[in-house]
């Protein structure tokens, strides 16, 4: 059943990260992730930080639902995006870190799919009037970074030594950033939504083709120091992905928790 509400969601992402700890599947991680979010998202809406909170609603819905539908169709051997696809396969190789798998999933997600969600949730609304709920989105996502950054160090104690290659401009681990994946998905909706027909599914293939790329420059870094630093980082990090998806969300549970009795 097609989720409608951003409580939809939060109940879709519980049951995938249920199922990935069942099954000790390294699915989970994005799912862990993606249920801060929405969470965040939630608590903006009804703290009245949107502009237009049903809006925002809608936006979140249709934007998590493209995740969740990638998701059902890699479950069903078909054939996601390009973006998605090598963002699932990679869940079944141990060989990269807890890190890279977020940030698999975080270069499909904000750099194809938020575009897209954006510019079906204006219709036929000038794009300019969602912006400010846009950037407000993201303002949350981006606000969360320190605290996964946190809760990667509890799973992946050498993680930190990624710091060392900081000013290296050939890094793509240090290169992505939320920041430039937001205003590079806002760049991307200005574009799309000024297409039609076959011309509006082929600007879509295409990013999905080029964030592809960026997909793979994330997976096998660049430069001998930084390999030998992933290298390192991987052999001191929690290997059991079920152990790792249980510190993400006990952690996220507790802040519940607290904000209930708040």
């Amino acid at each position: 059943m097609a989720a409608t509400t951003i409580d939809d969601i939060i109940t879709s992402l519980q049951n995938i990260i249920a199922q990935c700890t069942a099954n000790n599947s390294r699915l989970g991680y994005f799912a862990t992730l993606y249920l801060k979010v929405t969470q965040s998202v939630k608590d903006g809406i009804a703290a009245g930080q949107f502009q237009d909170g049903p809006r925002m609603e809608k936006l979140d819905v249709v934007f998590a639902s493209r995740y969740l539908t990638a998701y059902e169709q890699y479950q069903n051997h078909q054939q996601p995006t390009q973006s998605w696809a090598i963002a699932f396969e990679q869940a079944e190789k141990s060989s990269i870190l807890v890190l890279q798998h977020l940030l698999l999933g975080m270069n499909a997600h904000i750099n194809l799919d938020l575009g897209i969600a954006a510019v079906e949730v204006c219709g036929d609304d000038p794009l300019t009037s969602l912006q400010q709920d846009f950037d407000s989105i993201n303002t949350i996502i981006s606000a969360l970074t320190n605290e996964v950054l946190f809760e990667l160090g509890q799973v992946s104690p050498l993680l930190s030594l990624l710091g060392l290659h900081a000013s290296d401009n050939n890094s793509a681990l240090i290169q992505f950033s939320i920041g430039n994946a937001r205003d590079g998905a806002w760049c991307f909706a200005e574009g799309l939504i000024a297409k039609k027909g076959t011309e509006y599914d082929q600007y879509i293939a295409d990013r999905d083709t080029t964030i592809t790329k960026l997909a793979k420059s994330l997976i096998h870094g660049t430069g001998f120091f930084m390999n030998a630093t992933l290298w390192l980082i991987h052999i001191f990090e929690k290997r059991n992905p079920a152990a790792v998806i249980k510190v993400l969300n006990e952690y996220q549970k507790k802040k519940i928790v607290i904000a209930k009795a708040d």
